[in-house]
């Protein structure tokens, strides 16, 4: 019963740091990375279709993401689709490939980005307390319901609590790293 509670609230904190390291990843730096047009749709014969999808996507150097689409007919409905998003690129044609440079970012779009990522960071730290809260709550009706003892229940606690700031020291530990390569010119 109580490694269950443990458990479940260590595969929920786990889950939530690893959205945040996805969510993070999406935030632009000056580097280029492919999962910037993750979210990115094209039109593919009238329907809506992500990216990758419909092309191969990968690096041609840290700051030039290459999109060649499968369907050669397709390369200008991906570039038209990179350039409407709201990534603010510029997608060109070159041959058979799309070259998606990366712009260098402003001081102060860095800093932008900066309370994006601390808000992310705060909103995760904030789900790992709920996690240890409803925890906490299910030792409590375990210990109403007399299938744990008081001892249990209050080593339980412990142990949640040791879990909890163990997860909030590895999302300050993203959340460093994130900040560092965004403040990187």
């Amino acid at each position: 019963m109580i490694v269950d509670v443990k458990k479940s609230a260590e595969q929920k904190m786990q889950k939530s740091l690893e959205a945040l390291k996805v969510d993070l990843s999406k935030v632009r730096s000056g580097r280029a990375h492919t999962g910037f047009l993750d979210h990115v749709m094209v039109d593919y014969y009238g329907t809506p279709t992500p990216i990758k999808q419909v092309a191969n996507i990968n690096l041609i150097d840290s700051r030039t993401i290459g999109v060649i689409p499968w369907d050669k007919k397709m390369a200008n409905a991906i570039e038209k689709a990179i350039r409407e998003s709201d990534l603010g690129l510029n997608p060109m044609t070159s041959g058979e490939t799309i070259r998606v440079p990366m712009p260098a970012l402003t001081e102060e779009r860095r800093k932008e980005l900066i309370k994006v990522v601390k808000h992310e960071a705060e909103g995760v730290r904030v789900a790992m307390r709920n996690i240890r809260r409803d925890a906490n709550t299910q030792l409590k009706e375990l210990l109403k319901s007399k299938e744990i003892s008081e001892d249990d229940e209050r080593r339980a606690q412990d142990d949640i609590q040791k879990l909890t700031d163990r997860y909030i020291i590895e999302i300050d530990k993203v959340l460093q790293v994130k900040e560092a390569e965004l403040m990187a010119v």
